[in-house]
């Protein structure tokens, strides 16, 4: 039996072609799938019983289901998955209402590789990658939730839940053809943004291969010695390599670039760190997102004083640098990333 959601639309106009199926059946196929999100041939009523049963008889719609949800006071509501060889990921809706932006944040990965210091989902082995189904499904269900809850579709994706979606390249790109596509969910790549903890080579390759989505990257230190302190991956993409590709996926005319850069109390919020950041931000278009951490429970490290925040925030103004302040959401509930996957 195999999952039908691993097919490209091509690949299942060939295969219903050789079976002696109307190739045009794909598209309502396809579309049913993606558009419409359904886990049963059945369901595809524009379909002929015959060609639902031959549909049931070859392939499997597997899908994730949900396992629980934390409703967070400022809105944020952070939902845990279960997927169908048992293993937990999470997905997270952070709705602001007043601008009429609904991001949710999905994982690519069960676990992660790159023990990050301050991430919850770094404490936890790598366990394997989602299928490119796996990540269209958390949209497509967190949708429904996002329009039963505020009557509002979700508005933009980052692809910044657990995993390193660059790890997970090929599965992360079909994703979003899926999301991107008029037979799928017909959102704009410029609505996409995918965050990587620093990967040089895999970014010149998205440069090259994506479509126009936005970039993101993890930097929260702006030299080398601390990064490597808290990223290990620094070690082997270090500050000089990260920017010299980051210039070269900027020179493609992709989407825009950002830095994430979260705060740290007594690590990374001094106003010498704020200017060894404005100098990586010298010499081409980037802006710069300052995130209050959200601690998880380890006690290493703790979120910065909010005037030092703010110190920071005004100081990379002054320098020239676009800069937003991204405030703690979640508070309340398990909001860090991997913090829910990570509870029994």
């Amino acid at each position: 039996m195999t999952n039908i959601r691993l097919l490209s639309l091509e690949e299942l106009k060939t295969i219903l072609k050789e079976n002696g199926q109307q190739a045009f059946r794909a598209k309502q196929i396809y579309q049913w799938i993606w558009q419409h999100g359904v886990g049963q041939f059945e369901e595809m009523t524009n379909l002929s019983k015959d060609l639902r049963q031959w549909l049931h008889s070859r392939f499997t719609i597997p899908q994730i289901t949900q396992d629980t949800a934390q409703y967070s006071s400022d809105g944020t509501i952070k939902i845990r998955f279960k997927l169908h060889d048992g293993h937990l990921i999470e997905s997270v809706l952070i709705p602001v209402e007043k601008d009429e932006r609904y991001t949710l944040c999905v994982s690519t990965q069960v676990g992660c590789s790159l023990s990050c210091a301050f991430c919850a989902t770094g404490k936890m082995d790598m366990k394997r990658n989602l299928t490119p189904g796996e990540i269209v499904d958390q949209l497509t269900l967190v949708n429904k939730i996002c329009q039963e809850k505020y009557n509002h579709p979700i508005t933009n994706i980052v692809y910044m839940g657990m995993g390193e979606p660059l790890l997970n390249y090929k599965n992360v790109l079909q994703s979003i053809n899926i999301i991107s596509s008029e037979n799928g969910h017909n959102m704009s790549p410029r609505r996409l943004t995918i965050s990587t903890a620093g990967i040089a080579k895999m970014i010149k390759r998205l440069a090259d291969d994506s479509p126009r989505v936005n970039l993101a990257l993890s930097l929260h230190a702006a030299d080398d010695f601390k990064r490597n302190q808290i990223m290990p991956i620094n070690e082997k993409n270090n500050l000089e390599v990260l920017m010299e590709a980051l210039h070269y996926y900027s020179t493609k005319g992709k989407g825009h670039l950002t830095f994430e850069y979260i705060m740290l109390r007594h690590l990374n919020d001094s106003i010498e760190d704020a200017n060894r950041l404005a100098a990586l931000c010298r010499g081409f278009r980037v802006k710069v997102n300052i995130i209050e951490y959200n601690p998880i429970g380890d006690g290493l490290f703790d979120k910065a004083n909010i005037e030092k925040v703010d110190q920071f925030a005004s100081h990379l103004t002054k320098k020239g640098v676009l800069v937003t302040v991204r405030r703690s959401r979640g508070g309340d509930i398990d909001a860090a990333c991997g913090q829910l996957a990570n509870k029994d």
